[in-house]
């Protein structure tokens, strides 16, 4: 689960445009995001998906977020389930409904006229780590260009590993015990480029002074290294 802190950078936020928006999905649900675009063309996009008990106000993925837009990427908060369905607390761990309200995201911003042709990642946390991982295993590296788990259970959906030719970094704590042999496991699964890095002293929040900026820096490293990349080309 998420909590409600977040780094401490003390940087001035680029100039961006944000607009809040709605997601329609095929249940006939729409589903509340915050879409934040460069003021320069975007060198890639990244969907964020939440963990369990979070929301697309996340301060985490928020950060990282702004992070990144530092970096020159656009970004897409949004939440994974409606206020009604996150009280039901299963729905919180349904990786089928996860993975298609992310393909739904992925699907409605590929129609965004300010994005077209921006190579897509996805940034996952817990839960929507394993979801992120499903959606780029269906969509495929035709779709979406690097995945990034913050923290993540792909142990969840270890039989889909083998299918996800999505480049992928797995980053994890140092002091995250029961989450560090679940991504041990999971790499050696993943069926495409992959790393995976601890990141020393660093709880499963990455609540501790400089870690989760060193989370964003990673992650943009990534972004940068394959959202930049054409495929086909």
């Amino acid at each position: 689960m998420e909590d409600n802190q977040a780094g401490g950078n003390n940087q001035q936020p680029p100039p961006r445009q944000d607009e809040e928006v709605t997601i329609p999905t095929d249940e006939g649900v729409n589903l509340k995001g915050t879409l934040s675009l460069p003021l320069a063309a975007a060198a890639g996009v990244v969907i964020f998906a939440h963990g369990s008990g979070s929301s697309r106000l996340s301060p985490r993925n928020t950060y990282v977020a702004l992070l990144l837009r530092r970096a020159g990427m656009a970004t897409l908060l949004f939440d994974l389930l409606t206020e009604q369905e996150d009280m039901r607390y299963e729905r919180r761990f349904d990786i089928d409904l996860l993975t298609k309200r992310l393909i739904a995201s992925t699907r409605w911003i590929q129609k965004r006229p300010e994005i077209q042709g921006s190579r897509i990642g996805y940034f996952g946390a817990s839960t929507g780590a394993a979801a992120a991982l499903c959606a780029a295993a269906i969509l495929g590296p035709e779709v979406i260009g690097a995945v990034v788990s913050r923290g993540g259970r792909p142990d969840m959906v270890l039989s889909i590993l083998p299918k996800v030719k999505v480049p992928t970094l797995l980053i994890v704590g140092g002091r995250d015990y029961p989450v560090i042999p679940l991504n041990q496991q999971a790499y050696a699964q993943l069926g495409g480029e992959r790393e995976l890095v601890i990141v020393p002293g660093a709880s499963h929040l990455f609540e501790e002074p400089g870690k989760l900026d060193e989370v964003a820096r990673l992650a943009a490293q990534w972004f940068q290294r394959h959202l930049c990349w054409r495929y086909g080309t």
